[in-house]
């Protein structure tokens, strides 16, 4: 295993939406897997984060990534794509995951997150959900492929607070089921664990998190309207917020 600091500083020139906050919360949690275990990650772009589950995982552990690289959904702002754009993604994450040494480690399904269900057998003790942010999609991934989370099991959901799509799947399907509790986030990256019981006050730990939400919309409005040294003047960093 490498250490995180490492790692995370090998990929300072692979694209992605990844904060350092994100990629550690992401190695914590592959890191606490035993062999035997799997991870699926939904939306691997590039395979920023792909490189940071893989590496630290322990051995025995099986990973999943799943991307049709398909020239959509590439990232903010981007809903739509070409196909030379598709192949450069697909040819730069095997590159990517190549150059990290963890290649041989993932298995790749070049799909859509629904037709891919039935290529991961078993349970999926750690899920990455970053895939299509409109609602249908998201809610899609969560429902579907948190079925397969067991108790115990950890699902982690990008672009949370921050994305329409992605907040109001959250709402769907997270705030009022006794099976995902809240347990906190890394900027836009949520944690949910599952319960078999659900724990009081979850719902409220969500809730609580919508000013931050406000807060990126706004900045998103200005940053589209071009409007950046506003949006700075009111705290943003000048970036598109995740």
């Amino acid at each position: 295993m490498s250490d995180f600091e490492s790692v995370f500083a090998s990929l300072a020139n692979v694209n992605g939406w990844m904060t350092r906050d994100q990629a550690r919360r992401l190695w914590n949690r592959a890191g606490e897997l035993a062999s035997g275990d799997t991870v699926v990650e939904i939306g691997s772009f590039q395979g920023r984060s792909m490189c940071v589950l893989a590496s630290s995982a322990p051995a025995g552990v099986t990973l999943y990534a799943i991307d049709p690289h398909g020239g959509n959904d590439r990232g903010p702002q981007e809903i739509d794509g070409f196909a030379d754009e598709a192949e450069n993604d697909h040819q730069l994450f095997l590159a990517n995951l190549t150059n990290a040494g963890v290649r041989e480690r993932v298995t790749h399904l070049r799909k859509f997150s629904d037709d891919a269900l039935g290529d991961v057998p078993g349970a999926v003790q750690l899920l990455y959900v970053d895939g299509a942010h409109r609602y249908g999609p998201a809610s899609s991934d969560i429902r579907q492929w948190g079925a397969k989370v067991p108790t115990g099991g950890v699902m982690l959901v990008h672009d949370s607070f921050s994305s329409i799509g992605v907040t109001f799947a959250l709402i769907a399907t997270t705030w009022f089921s006794k099976g995902w509790v809240y347990e906190g986030r890394s900027q836009s990256m949520a944690q949910f664990r599952k319960s078999s019981s659900g724990r009081g006050g979850s719902i409220l730990r969500q809730v609580a998190q919508l000013p931050y939400f406000a807060k990126n919309l706004v900045y998103k409005v200005l940053l589209a309207a071009k409007l950046k040294p506003v949006a700075k003047a009111l705290g943003s960093t000048g970036e598109w917020p995740y």
